[in-house]
């Protein structure tokens, strides 16, 4: 039986508290290939390559079973009827539609909550673009995949080539739901076991410590030692986004890394402390030694890239010094935090926590409140070769993260093919000046370079 993890569940009941968990990606097509002689998009063709590749993506045949009290914590089984024609689907833009329209019609097809009657993902297509392009916008429920298990489905129903022989589809028979009994004993057994491992650390208590020793530092860093400021970063959130991409170079990004000694991650965490100053300036807020807290995803998948799955995240706390006006100075000051706190990354919950379901979520009800972080920032490394979806080449990727509890501005990078490619999410209620935002993180990118680089922000 496949139960969610501790992780799993944390991502889980943010939805009945109205911040869905979806991840996702906007990515988009040449369209040469995906559309007919009259400008119809050829969707059964799409259909047939996704079909295809579904045995390579267990879960996107699977639905999310909550088992009643008592007979454990929540299961992946596979749907008894399963129709491909409801997770992939058109949704056409009136021609010719520019970048403004897309984004608009992305953020209408992401409040669209994903039906739990049905496993949790969506893939929509969007033709009309200008120049014959489409646009794809592909959903998953974060209890499926993180950042980095994200670009692994995805990849599953991609190409090296244009001209890539069919994938014959493979027979798919659904096993039945576990009965209650069954459901019952696995529970038990798992109760026992954990019972088992809580106990033999008794057995063992200086190994218990030296544990505890190693675990401490991080958590106290992240939980009780640091706050958060209060500034207007930290809101209520409502259920509408506002969403603006920001296109650039990962060659220019690496030669900015590389003549300031830092990591990627660094100069775009840089980036995004130059824009809250000013989004920040702009409110009449003061940023004199005003130092935002950034919470940024750290992947723990073992193994090659390739194989992630499911949700394997820690955490860091990254501070954000907005006071330091110079970029460069800021740059080295994030780096040099950002190395430190590599070295005390918070792991997933484990003991309590990890197992009671109500604890869980009446810590997720007090996040609203909470005090730990500003902004949200997620960086994941996609393929660095050009990729095909039926025969079209994906010109551009974004990524689309979540919002939750009172962080109102996220910011998700993705390279792909030479790309760096920023999308930044917004409350469109708490956070009316994204694009603001969006400009500036845009000229802090370029004031760190001295060759300039043209990108463009929408």
């Amino acid at each position: 039986m496949e139960r969610l993890n501790p992780q799993d569940l944390m991502l889980l009941w943010p939805d009945d508290l109205g911040w869905p968990e979806d991840i996702g990606a906007l990515a988009i097509l040449e369209g040469t290939r995906l559309l007919d002689p009259d400008g119809g998009f050829r969707i059964e063709t799409v259909r047939e390559v996704i079909g295809n590749r579904l045995h390579l993506v267990p879960r996107f045949r699977q639905l999310l079973y909550m088992p009643r009290w008592g007979l454990g914590v929540p299961l992946w089984v596979d749907a008894q009827s399963f129709d491909l024609a409801e997770h992939v689907q058109v949704f056409p833009l009136a021609a010719p539609a520019d970048e403004t329209q897309l984004l608009l019609a992305v953020e209408q097809l992401r409040t669209r909550r994903l039906q739990r009657s049905r496993p949790l993902w969506e893939m929509w297509f969007l033709p009309g673009l200008r120049g014959g392009r489409v646009g794809m916008f592909v959903k998953v429920h974060h209890t499926i995949a993180d950042g980095a298990a994200g670009v692994v489905l995805l990849g599953a129903f991609l190409d090296l080539d244009a001209d890539a022989s069919a994938t014959p589809r493979r027979p798919w028979t659904p096993a039945p739901v576990p009965s209650s009994r069954d459901l019952f004993k696995d529970n038990l057994r798992r109760r026992v076991l954990a019972a088992k491992a809580e106990l033999s650390k008794f057995g063992h208590p200086r190994t218990t410590l030296r544990q505890v020793r190693e675990t401490w530092p991080a958590t106290r860093e992240a939980f009780v030692r640091e706050r958060a400021p209060r500034t207007s970063l930290n809101r209520p959130i409502g259920q509408h986004r506002t969403l603006t991409v920001i296109r650039g170079r990962l060659d220019v990004a690496k030669q900015i890394a590389h003549a300031h000694d830092v990591k990627l991650n660094d100069v775009l965490l840089s980036a995004i402390a130059g824009g809250l100053r000013d989004v920040l300036r702009g409110r009449q807020e003061h940023v004199e030694n005003l130092v935002l807290r950034a919470f940024v995803p750290v992947s723990l998948h073992q193994g090659e890239q390739g194989q992630a799955r499911g949700n394997e995240d820690g955490m860091m706390f990254v501070p954000l010094p907005l006071g330091v006006t110079d970029p460069v100075r800021r740059l080295q000051l994030i780096a040099a935090e950002s190395a430190e706190r590599k070295k005390k990354i918070v792991r997933p919950p484990e003991g309590i926590l990890a197992r009671n379901l109500v604890l869980q979520r009446a810590m997720m009800r007090l996040l609203v409140h909470q005090r730990r972080m500003n902004v949200y920032v997620a960086d994941v490394p996609g393929p660095p070769m050009p990729l095909y979806l039926a025969g079209a080449q994906l010109l551009e990727v974004f990524p689309v993260v979540p919002i939750s509890a009172n962080v109102t501005l996220a910011v998700a990078a993705l390279t792909y093919a030479g790309q760096f490619n920023i999308t930044v999410v917004a409350d469109a209620e708490a956070c009316p000046d994204a694009d603001v935002f969006a400009e500036s993180l845009r000229n802090s990118l370029e004031a760190l370079s001295p060759y300039r680089p043209h990108a463009d922000a929408s």
